[in-house]
């Protein structure tokens, strides 16, 4: 059926990505959250060496910086945080915390910053000010009277270093390893995955690798609106007539085509620049088929012509490859085309471009990471570079994009539930105490264990622990059966409203912001997704006088706590360079932390695959064979579509900025199921017709009402809705048992005209 008719809140988006549309958003950005700060000042600070690291996503700094270094949604993380609105105590005098809870996500964050640390008074409903340090104590007292293995940690990928290790210094000072972190729902596939195919769980390449690289493959990934400062580097990629091969279920129009707001000439002659060489469009679901498709017709290249496979580098650094081999001819054709949506000639010749190119460098997203073998598809685009050696040399490796800006660097200085023997033994001779062993919980585990009642705290690190979860409706009612939660952050947001027996809203810094301690300016350092290192500090006067930074109530929480520990806290606040003395005593790669992040641009930690060194039990890279082709829960009904959750463009994680989505081409609204006009067909519906959306396999009745259908171009079989809204259709139990990620991207539904159900 063709789209046809106007649907309210829909239209098509012409323009290319970037460009003028994303000046004119910078723009309103600025107009609606800083009115009385000097904006362009602050936004020239950000990601420069002097200046602040942006808290948005994690892609990394130019060597040589340009004019600016932020992109649309950078100034819209920079602005939404550097906000001259402020959430005070009037507000929440005037407001019960179940009138909030009426309220949408955007107006919740909309509110602005956090001025005050504050307790909820269950007697009337409301949060209250509090003294930090009659809030300490009380914390302090109830963590001292339950089971540490009650207790749980959650950090958001925003938090620097120094306050991540902090965080996990408390944690495991009170003999808890449950460290749920934003990593266990967005990229915990690499994390797992990684290391057991080339012994580190981190990307490979370099921005300079961009500069010298033959093909870029881009696997299950929006760069337009997840990492947009991305989107410059493929655009001199592009321009440089590399091939770029996209695979992705829904045409992303920063894939498609862009206009680079630093490029004068484009500007001027509103001229742009295609991005995707060929766009490749699989299935949801259909990523390790389509893998496994190039693999095959790699090998037959190799049959036919020779030359194609690195043998040297495949018999010298890796193990596995027969097996791999072996997999990839059993497995038919039919089968391939089938679960990949694709044909086998599309295939065949990115496997002839793979051929042909001498450096490759594979990226990848959420796409290939939130599914129920997410850790296999990680491994399966290891296995494709490894067939040509392209890990270990020039313009070629592989290539996570993790979101958060720092979340990379948390699990680096010890967020993670699974903490090495060896770092645990660092802890106790640097430290004084002996810290557990046992695993924690990771994010999913967290909330299980809250749900039956056998968790009893929750101290959050920043984030939207609640709302970032699938299933709230199992997950919204155990954060209110809690004995305590507490939040640190900057704005508010609906889990704070999940109110335990006792629950406290701290309020911290932001990046943007000057940090003093002791008179004494301090700096944080981050970790890009490319395994820099380096320092932020900001400069705006705090939004409120109240406020502390994130290692100081940490610091403040851990004092109270564990006054038994032979820890300074209050002392190692006092100055950062402190807690950078411990992190270089504690953990390998931080050699001469302090002196290392005072040089512009900070420093790359040791990646060992990159000089083909491989950190293995074997001490080689590793092939892996996945059995089959599906990557996610089978069932075999025709009728069944694979729901993805996306984001819209205004919109970072669960923060939304606005209810629109402009490339999209949806304004004012999020309560919209993007279909092909097959699906549409096959089902009898219109574009613009209300739906139904319910879950295959979930166990229970998990739907989503009264959603509009809307044509888009999405593979058939694909259907996209936004995340968060769309969390009530996924599961608790829909993960990667390998990883424990939540399968986002292809959850099994069925579409059906509203009310017929």
């Amino acid at each position: 059926m063709s789209k046809e008719g106007k649907v309210d809140g829909i239209r098509d988006y012409k323009a290319p990505a970037g460009g003028w549309g994303a000046l004119k958003a910078t723009a309103n950005a600025i107009r609606e959250q800083m009115e009385n700060v000097d904006a362009v000042t602050t936004l020239l600070r950000t990601n420069q060496p002097d200046g602040f690291d942006c808290p948005g996503c994690a892609w990394p700094d130019k060597k040589h910086h340009a004019t600016f270094e932020f992109c649309e949604n950078g100034a819209k993380a920079v602005t939404w945080e550097a906000t001259s609105k402020r959430a005070t105590p009037e507000l929440f005098a005037a407001h019960t915390v179940s009138d909030l809870l009426n309220r949408s996500d955007h107006e919740l964050e909309n509110y602005g910053r956090l001025t005050n640390p504050l307790v909820y008074d269950r007697a009337s409903d409301t949060f209250k000010p509090v003294a930090w340090e009659t809030a300490f104590e009380r914390i302090g007292e109830v963590l001292r009277n339950l089971d540490p293995t009650q207790v749980e940690f959650y950090t958001s990928g925003r938090a620097s270093n120094e306050a991540a290790y902090l965080f996990q210094l408390f944690a495991r000072g009170l003999g808890s390893n449950n460290f749920a972190d934003c990593s266990n729902l967005c990229h915990e596939p690499t994390s797992v995955g990684l290391p057991r195919s080339i012994g580190i769980g981190k990307g490979t390449v370099s921005l300079e690798d961009f500069d010298q690289c033959e093909l870029v493959i881009s696997v299950g990934h929006n760069p337009g609106t997840n990492h947009p400062r991305m989107m410059g580097t493929l655009h001199e990629v592009s321009r440089r007539k590399v091939p770029i091969l996209v695979f992705n279920p829904i045409r992303e129009r920063a894939l498609e085509i862009f206009a680079d707001p630093q490029n004068m000439v484009e500007m001027a002659t509103y001229g742009s620049t295609p991005i995707a060489s060929t766009y490749l469009d699989v299935k949801a679901g259909g990523d390790v088929a389509a893998i496994k498709g190039v693999m095959k017709a790699v090998l037959a290249l190799e049959e036919r012509v020779g030359g194609v496979l690195d043998h040297d580098f495949i018999a010298t650094h890796t193990n596995g490859f027969e097996a791999l081999k072996a997999d990839l001819i059993a497995t038919d054709w039919t089968v391939i085309e089938h679960h990949s949506g694709l044909t086998r000639d599309a295939l065949e010749r990115v496997a002839a471009a793979y051929a042909k190119s001498n450096a490759t460098i594979i990226t990848y997203g959420m796409g290939i990471t939130q599914h129920n073998a997410g850790t296999e598809n990680v491994r399966s685009l290891c296995n494709l570079l490894m067939l040509r050696g392209n890990l270990g040399k020039p313009g070629a490796g592989i290539c996570p994009l993790r979101g958060h800006s720092n979340v990379q660097g948390n699990r680096t200085v010890g967020i993670t539930e699974k903490p090495s023997a060896s770092f645990l033994a660092k802890i106790e001779q640097v430290m004084g105490f002996k810290p557990p062993a046992a695993a924690g919980h990771n994010a999913v585990q967290t909330m299980q264990a809250m749900v039956t009642g056998n968790s009893k705290a929750l101290i959050c690190l920043g984030g939207n622990f609640a709302v970032a979860l699938p299933d709230p409706e199992r997950c919204f009612p155990a954060m209110k059966q809690l004995d305590l939660s507490v939040h640190i952050g900057t704005k508010l947001n609906r889990s704070h409203l999940l109110v335990a027996k006792e629950t406290y809203l701290f309020p911290c810094l932001g990046r943007t912001e000057l940090d003093l301690q002791n008179g004494i300016a301090q700096a944080i350092t981050v970790e890009d997704s490319m395994s820099m290192v380096h320092a932020s500090s900001g400069r705006l006067p705090p939004a409120s006088e109240h406020l502390r930074s994130e290692p100081a109530i940490v610091a403040g929480m851990a004092s109270a706590t564990l006054p038994h520990l032979p820890i300074e806290w209050q002392d190692l606040t006092e100055h950062y360079d402190r807690i950078r003395d411990l992190i270089e005593k504690t953990i390998p790669g931080f050699d001469d932390y302090n002196q290392r992040i005072r040089v512009p641009g900070g420093f790359r930690l040791p990646l060992p695959p990159t000089e083909r060194i491989w950190p293995t039990p074997s001490g080689k890279a590793e092939f892996y064979v996945y059995p089959g082709v599906d990557e996610d829960w089978v069932v075999e009904d025709p009728d069944v579509l694979r729901l993805m959750t996306l984001r819209s463009h205004d919109q970072y994680n669960t923060t939304i900025y606005s209810m629109d989505d402009r490339y999209r081409g949806v304004f004012g609204r999020r309560d919209v199921l993007f279909i092909s006009a097959e699906d549409l067909q096959a089902r009898g519906l219109a574009h613009g017709d209300l739906v139904d959306i319910e879950t295959v396999h979930a166990g229970r009745r998990m739907r989503y009402e009264k959603i509009t259908a809307v044509e888009h171009k999405i593979t058939p079989g694909s259907v996209g809705a936004y995340y968060p809204e769309a969390n009530c259709l996924i599961a608790l139990e829909n993960i990667d048992p390998q990883s424990g990620i939540p399968a986002y991207k292809s959850v099994p539904v069925r579409v059906t005209r509203s009310g017929l159900n």
